[in-house]
């Protein structure tokens, strides 16, 4: 099809039709890219200078390559039998060497291929005899003056000095790439710039045409980082206005105003077993103050593992209910909120059981509900919530569904916030009395870096616990890599039935459960071992029957009731001959379990689970006053990413400085999970890590835009990009606020 008889296209256009449909079927399936917006926000990764060669000695084994290399030894070796010849070429770039293998149609190639020639070629990198060598490489070679008949695909990528090296696959190379954004380019019809014009001005960005042009055609490498400073504001600029419209929208409505009225928290405090830290003090005269105002409190209340955020919590619970309002703790598993019950009863004795029962005036109920619950608990429970007599209700998803009526909810709690989606956060919202809404507390006992907060909760006010309670004590962390060091890990088993003798308690995580049921985590492969994970079932039937014979051993995983998982983790919880020495487990235990005895915690397969995952692993022993140990067992080689890894949880314990590191190791786009952020954007050239100062002045410039213009009125190109994000139903969600 001619150019000039293409129709004029727009961003929201579908690619079907419009480049052909198997350049675009290539596109889904190797990219997930479907419309003219998702191919031209397909960026380059780097550029080859026509005059530059690429360094040939970087390039790894299994990776798929675009290189710029010179043709330097073109040999074709005859084949045996029926075999036909191959072709062996080798391109240089005047240091290191590369192999082109073609074992078809080499003859074809052969005329193409002259010592001297220069070009790209693609394709994915193999070893041959220790050679690095493409197979069958697609390639296109610059075309030299006298050449006058190129075919204008090749002509069009080797037209600037500058030639974008897009990320491709086998079947969709670099410039076959180029050559589609290049007709979509001359084509495209740009309507409104999703940043205003007025902010381009100000923070001297170019425009949205302009950028697009100068990433993908630049003459300049000062057009490239004009073009990337651009995008780069825009995304942090559109993900800020998303958060700047959820603030507004959760401050839509008044909360109300929970003044204590009596000495609740107070007594609370007096009956404490051990002091509050500066920290946990700090932090409650941060949230007891929201508590005090009319306009929700919307905070996130994140920090180290054992830092007592629970007991923070509970001191914003009590001062609602001494207020006159209840409160509703959310929990993502059944385990959590039924520990969560017991720990919050315990710590409550005559203040959490009712007013009838204790004979203190002050004293409030504290209730569980969970879908497990019977039927004459549960409707007790209900009751309980709808009359008001319970002002704490504790429970899982339970708590969302419609039947949970509150007397008057004046605030949420909603514990490990990433397990849960921004609509399921905020769904108790509802539950308010009319024309108010709760105050709003999420918890996360995984330490956020400041950019991550900014970025993903920067529609929430942030307060940080990083202060160990006193009595905590180091846990120290080992790898023992089990392939070369068998004593060591026969050592493993013998510090267990050393520990179960001083009557301390030992979890050995594994990363599945094993059994004839399949499941999704069965095909994770480590980074080093092909295997399979190991498995609960497998590993407590081994080491019942091995090393830990003469110990108590019991599997807890998320195959097994409510009622069964409630029943272990009590048995293990306990000294004596009903206890249990050993729970063999998957991360069901990974974050809120609290087993003072518990002291020993053996990751195996540890490579296959990240360093935040392993530091809150790491986190459930050593709680009750005794010295704990962690085992990070792998079977990854010495000096690979996995045990550099795994090096780094075993050098610190703390949880900030390992936040970072797990960031830093992590791309970008993994940073905003559509679920624990509400958007479906990937981050593709913003990197929170490096970019901070980026982040708090779109931060500003998005909070002071939406202040004048909540709805986007007149900001078409913004509210489309946001849009984009949110996707139908957080819009929904947004509007419905």
């Amino acid at each position: 099809m001619a150019r000039d008889s293409l129709p004029k296209v727009t961003l929201s256009m579908k690619l079907g039709g419009l480049i052909g449909d198997a350049t675009a079927k290539a596109l889904k399936s190797g990219f997930g890219i479907v419309d003219v917006e998702g191919l031209l926000r397909h960026y380059p990764r780097r550029y080859a200078e026509r005059g530059e060669l690429t360094d040939l000695s970087q390039l790894d084994p299994g990776e798929h390559a675009t290189v710029m290399a010179e043709v330097a030894k073109v040999v074709e070796i005859p084949g045996r039998g029926k075999a036909g010849s191959r072709l062996q070429v080798t391109v240089t770039d005047g240091v290191a060497n590369l192999d082109l293998a073609f074992f078809a149609y080499g003859s074809w190639h052969r005329d193409k291929l002259k010592v001297g020639a220069r070009g790209l070629f693609a394709g994915k990198v193999g070893e041959f005899r220790g050679r690095r060598q493409l197979t069958h490489p697609e390639y296109a070679l610059i075309p030299n003056e006298k050449d006058e008949d190129v075919a204008s695909e090749i002509a069009e990528t080797f037209a600037n000095a500058l030639i974008p090296v897009y990320p491709a696959t086998a079947k969709l190379p670099s410039w076959r790439i180029a050559r589609t954004i290049g007709i979509v380019l001359s084509q495209i019809d740009f309507e409104d710039d999703s940043l205003p014009e007025d902010i381009c001005k100000k923070h001297n960005l170019i425009g949205f045409s302009e950028a697009f042009k100068k990433i993908h055609k630049p003459t300049t490498k000062s057009d490239i980082a004009a073009a990337i400073e651009r995008f780069r504001f825009e995304e942090a600029f559109v993900l800020q206005t998303v958060l700047a419209q959820r603030r507004m929208a959760a401050m839509a409505l008044p909360a109300i105003s929970r003044v204590p009225k009596n000495e609740l928290v107070t007594q609370f405090d007096a009956q404490l077993p051990y002091q509050l830290t500066p920290g946990q003090i700090l932090v409650s005269k941060e949230i007891s103050a929201d508590l005090a105002k009319s306009i929700p409190m919307n905070r996130l209340l994140h920090g180290e593992v054992g830092a007592g955020k629970t007991v923070v919590a509970l001191r914003a619970m009590l001062q609602v209910v001494s207020a006159g309002g209840q409160a509703a703790l959310l929990a993502p598993t059944s385990v959590l909120a039924n520990q969560h019950f017991q720990s919050v009863s315990s710590i409550l004795g005559d203040l959490g059981v009712g007013r009838l029962l204790s004979g203190n005036e002050l004293a409030t109920k504290v209730v569980l509900i969970t879908g497990a619950m019977n039927t004459s608990a549960r409707k007790q429970a209900l009751a309980d919530v709808a009359s008001g007599e319970a002002g704490i209700v504790i429970g899982t998803h339970a708590l969302l569904e419609e039947k949970v009526q509150f007397k008057d909810l004046g605030l949420v709690v909603v514990d490990e916030q990433h397990r849960f989606g921004v609509e399921q956060r905020d769904r108790l919202s509802g539950r308010a009395l009319a024309g108010t809404r709760p105050h709003l507390l999420v918890m996360t006992a995984t330490p956020i870096p400041r950019t991550v907060a900014m970025t993903v909760f920067g529609d929430l006010d942030v307060s940080q616990l990083n202060a160990l309670p006193a009595g905590r004590k180091e846990i120290a962390t080992h790898v023992v890599a089990a392939l070369d060091q068998p004593a060591h890990l026969a050592r493993v088993w013998q510090r267990i039935n050393e520990e179960a003798k001083e009557g301390h308690h030992t979890f050995i995580v594994c990363p599945r459960i094993g059994g004839d049921e399949a499941e999704d985590d069965v095909a994770m492969q480590s980074e080093e071992t092909k295997r399979p994970p190991l498995a609960v079932l497998d590993v407590i039937e081994k080491l019942s029957s091995g090393p830990l014979a003469k110990l108590k051993l019991a599997a807890l995983h998320g195959r097994l009731s409510t009622e069964e998982k409630n029943a272990l983790m009590n048995r293990f919880s306990l000294t004596g001959s009903e206890s249990l020495d050993v729970l063999v487990c998957t991360t069901v235990i990974e974050v809120g379990v609290d087993v003072p005895i518990a002291t020993m915690m053996v990751v195996l397969d540890s490579d296959r689970f990240g360093i935040a995952q392993l530091h809150q692993l790491r986190g459930r022993v050593g709680r009750g006053g005794l010295p704990g140990l962690c085992i990070l067992v792998t079977e990854a080689e010495s000096g690979s990413i996995a045990r550099d890894r795994l090096a780094a949880v075993a050098e610190t314990n703390d949880g900030f400085a390992l936040a970072e590191i797990d960031l830093e190791q992590r791309r970008e786009g993994d940073v905003l999970g559509a679920n624990q952020s509400g958007m479906r954007s990937k981050l593709r050239l913003l990197e929170v890590t490096k970019h901070a100062d980026i982040v708090e002045v779109a931060r500003t410039a998005a909070f002071a835009l939406v202040a004048s213009d909540p709805e986007l009125t007149n900001h078409k190109g913004l509210k489309s990009a946001v849009d984009a994000i949110v996707g139908d139903e957080g819009a929904d969600w947004l509007a419905k606020s």
